[in-house]
């Protein structure tokens, strides 16, 4: 039965409703309702120009509404009287193939009608900075390696417990709080779920860290390599596939190599299969490539893969199992939308199961400092430009995650490449200018 947001708006003391979609590019946009109007919008949808966000669409296009879904409502924790909720796109009575939220909720059920249940977990990282983004906002962050550290954490302990204190109230299963491999970064994480009910809280996640960093005069950031030479924002994935009733891990299995079962190899085998092709959607800018082929940092390593490989409990691969019954996806990067992280992971692990894919022999090396040994595995692409290119040329993903879809964000991320190379840059002028 569909929640009555007017009879929620209500009992919860509910002034105005954020009615909110993310768009192509991880814009999360939303339109503020008052609770008077929310049964009206519940029906048919708050109305937006789909041309003035990141969607492939012109001016002449006719209104795209959003329509809330109820489940995934949430009361703000530091603003009670405004509640969030996501939104599905419609135009014209059709859901719009290419919103990155319908997108993944085609997946879903494709997913339930063979029987399978995909949950996921993400590991969020950002840091805080200065409200004018030019430099981390803690003064005293300095160490060399500042993971873990908990004078540091504390000093940042005003932040990090209030938005875990409002995790733990909505009854995400908050665990850990911890400050990350770079000064100024931070990591919390919470429990999995079911892939959407992920995507809704990973949206909602990025929401309030950035609301709550604003409240206490600084700023926060997913960006995935905001400051050289430190470690970059990673969004690493924990996946398992359950059956349709939730209670028994079909990745799981005792007796197999690394607790992972034969049908857990192929869903991963599809995620090896369409890496680098996959990489245009789990590290989406310009920036994201910084981060993936990083020098050293001053930390002494970059915890970010660089090369198609996979592997037991060993955090310098793109994929390791760390425990029976699922792996984690280390290649995402923070600017990763939320929605089409969990899409394109279920989109080439089905593909995966469907053809039976070997995910290849496992290595079990340091791949940050033996890396240069293995001769065999591909290298992810070196800039957004060869991860479009192979996206482009991966028609068997860009079927699985919808060709409409797949058009409109090629021929956007296209545009902002070709934007990047219009752009002069500092360096340019210091490296040619006396030539």
């Amino acid at each position: 039965m569909t929640l009555d947001l007017a009879a929620f708006a209500k009992d919860k003391g509910i002034k105005y409703f954020m009615i909110s979609y993310t768009d192509l590019f991880s814009g999360q946009r939303a339109k503020l309702v008052p609770a008077q109007a929310i049964k009206g919008m519940q029906e048919e949808g708050a109305g937006f120009a789909g041309f003035a966000t990141w969607l492939d669409m012109t001016p002449a296009h006719p209104d795209l509404f959003a329509v809330p879904d109820a489940d995934s409502v949430i009361q703000l924790p530091w603003k009670r009287e405004v509640a969030w909720v996501a939104a599905d796109c419609m135009m014209e009575g059709q859901l719009v193939a290419q919103a990155p939220r319908n997108v993944l909720k085609k997946l879903v059920a494709q997913a339930q009608s063979q029987g399978k249940r995909v949950k996921t977990g993400v590991e969020a990282e950002f840091f805080l900075i200065t409200a004018d983004g030019s430099k981390i906002s803690d003064e005293f962050d300095t160490a060399e390696k500042p993971c873990y550290d908990q004078q540091a954490v504390m000093r940042r302990y005003d932040v990090i417990a209030e938005i875990c204190d409002y995790m733990l109230e909505l009854g995400w299963g908050a665990y850990q709080n911890d400050h990350e491999d770079a000064n100024g970064q931070f990591e919390m994480n919470w429990e999995f779920d079911d892939a959407l009910k992920t995507a809704d809280k990973h949206s909602f996640f990025k929401f309030m860290v950035k609301s709550i960093a604003e409240k206490h005069g600084l700023r926060a950031t997913f960006m995935p390599k905001p400051f050289k030479g430190l470690t970059g924002n990673g969004c690493h994935c924990h996946v398992s596939v359950w059956d349709n009733d939730g209670r028994t891990n079909v990745f799981a299995d005792k007796e197999a190599e690394f607790g992972l079962s034969a049908e857990g190899k192929h869903f991963l085998g599809g995620i090896m299969k369409h890496a680098s092709s996959l990489a245009a959607i789990t590290n989406p800018t310009v920036n994201s490539y910084k981060r993936i082929n990083a020098p050293r940092t001053t930390s002494g390593a970059t915890w970010s893969p660089n090369t198609v490989t996979w592997t037991g409990n060993n955090r310098t691969h793109m994929v390791r199992v760390p425990g029976p019954g699922r792996f984690e996806l280390r290649l995402p990067d923070g600017a990763v939308n939320p929605y089409l992280l969990q899409a394109v992971i279920i989109a080439a692990g089905l593909g995966g199961i469907r053809t039976k894919a070997d995910p290849g022999p496992h290595c079990d090396i340091d791949m940050y400092a033996e890396g240069h040994l293995v001769k065999d595995a591909p290298r992810l692409p070196l800039n957004l430009l060869d991860a479009l290119r192979a996206y482009d040329a991966d028609e068997g993903l860009k079927e699985a995650i919808g060709t409409e879809f797949s058009s409109a964000y090629l021929k956007l991320k296209h545009q902002e490449w070709n934007a990047y190379c219009s752009h002069f840059t500092q360096w340019e002028r210091d490296a040619t200018l006396d030539i």
